[in-house]
C-alpha cells in the first residue's frame, strides 16, 4: 500500500552519528520541527556490496541536498554498534568512513514493519514450538522516502536488493516538488530545474505540448 500523500509514521527509532553518538530520530519531527525536507533511504545490510556505494553516493551529493533545505538520513536494521564499526572502516576496505549523516538502527523493525519494506516471503506458524517462523531475510529492500516540511510523503520508491539507486533522480524530484510549492505549476515528464513547467489545466498542457 502506497504511503504517498500521507504523513510519515510518527515513530522514534535509534540511530548512530558519525562521531559514535547514540541518537533517537523521528523523521516526521525532523521535517516538521526543522521546517526541512527529509530524504530517508533504507538499505539491506552493513558490510555488504551495493550498500556502501550508495552511502558514499549520498554523501558526495550531501551539499546539493543541503542547498535544497533537505536532511539526508540512512537506515537499516543493523545495530548502532555495527553502524559505528562500518563508519570506522576505510572506504578502500568496503567501509563508509567519511559518511556524516545519521544512520537509523531499526533493530526492532518497528519503523520498517509499518512501512512494509521488509523482505519477508512468508510467515509460518510452528505448532510444536508455538511460534511464528519467518521465511526471507527480514531485512529491508532499498526503499527511499521524500518527506516535505509538513511531514507528508511526496515520493516513495523500492528497489530489489541488487539494484542501486540514482541519487540525481532524488535531487530532480526535490527540485520539481519545490517548483510546484513555489510557483503552483506542475512539472511534466523529464522536467529538470530551468526547464518549462506548465499550468494544470487544458490550456496549460496544450500550450506546453505545442512548444515541445
Amino acid at each position: 500500500m502506497s504511503l504517498v500523500g500521507k504523513k510519515f509514521p510518527n515513530i522514534t527509532v535509534d540511530a548512530m552519528s558519525e562521531m559514535g553518538d547514540d541518537l533517537r530520530i523521528n523523521i516526521f519531527e525532523e521535517a516538521t520541527k526543522n521546517n526541512k525536507k527529509v530524504l530517508l533511504f533504507w538499505y539491506p545490510k552493513d558490510f555488504t556490496f551495493v550498500c556502501p556505494t550508495e552511502l558514499h553516493a549520498f554523501q558526495a551529493a550531501l551539499p546539493e541536498f543541503e542547498k535544497r533545505n533537505t536532511i539526508v538520513v540512512g537506515a537499516s536494521c543493523d545495530t548502532n554498534e555495527v553502524h559505528f564499526a562500518w563508519l570506522n572502516t576505510a572506504k578502500d576496505n568496503g567501509g563508509i568512513e567519511g559518511v556524516t549523516y545519521p544512520i537509523i538502527a531499526d533493530t526492532q523493525r518497528n519503523l520498517s514493519s509499518v512501512l512494509g519494506i521488509l523482505d519477508v516471503e512468508n510467515e509460518v506458524y510452528n505448532e510444536e514450538l508455538d511460534s511464528v517462523q519467518i521465511e526471507g531475510s527480514n531485512v529491508t529492500y532499498r526503499a527511499t522516502y521524500l518527506v516535505d516540511e509538513s511531514g507528508k510523503i511526496f515520493h516513495e520508491s523500492v528497489n530489489d536488493m541488487p539494484l542501486g539507486r540514482n541519487v540525481n533522480e532524488y535531487l530532480r524530484l526535490i527540485d520539481a516538488y519545490t517548483h510546484v510549492q513555489t510557483h503552483g505549476e506542475v512539472c511534466p515528464a523529464n522536467w529538470e530545474e530551468g526547464k518549462d513547467a506548465m499550468n494544470a489545466n487544458r490550456n496549460g498542457v496544450a500550450d506546453y505540448l505545442s512548444k515541445h
